[in-house]
């Protein structure tokens, strides 16, 4: 009776460890049991993780569309020359893109990168009128400065409308 007993629980477990091999994908139910990942998957699940993400690139209109939102107001553009200015900005934002993207040197770079931008702004300036090219100059120029004195700048005309109030 005892060796009976061993036989059943011997069998009871043998049946019970290839049911739950079975169902993950060890045996029966196919190439896909429940719960196993096939080395496809893992292969790729581990490729995924491991690759670090590229930043999501920023589309050329929308850039272009940042930078005329305050070029327009701050020269006084019309529409036309709107449309003008930002289809030079998106040839010159495009032809940075290409020049990254060459192998030369660091010196090489900054010379083709000051190229292109004097280029485009002989074009725009073709576009604009006598007075809005001294402001497109002053324009470039607060670029140029540091984000905090553009800040200072702003609280300073804050302070002083609120003095003329």
């Amino acid at each position: 009776m005892k060796t009976t007993n061993k036989f059943a629980a011997s069998l009871f477990i043998l049946i019970s460890l290839n049911t739950v091999s079975a169902q993950y994908g060890n045996n029966g139910y196919g190439n896909n049991g429940y719960g196993r990942n096939n080395g496809m998957n893992q292969m790729g699940s581990m490729s995924q993780r491991s690759e670090p993400e590229k930043p999501k690139e920023i589309p050329v209109e929308e850039i272009v569309a940042k930078y005329m939102e305050d070029m327009k107001p701050a020269l006084g553009l019309d529409e036309l020359q709107t449309i003008a200015i930002s289809n030079v900005l998106v040839e010159s934002v495009n032809a940075q893109g290409r020049i990254s993207k060459l192998n030369l040197s660091q010196e090489d770079l900054m010379n083709e990168y000051k190229l292109l931008s004097e280029s485009t702004d002989r074009k725009i300036i073709n576009y604009l009128n006598k007075d809005q090219k001294d402001k497109y100059l002053v324009f470039k120029e607060e670029l140029k400065q540091p984000k905090k004195s553009k800040e200072k700048k702003k609280k300073k005309d804050k302070t002083l409308e609120n003095k003329d109030k």
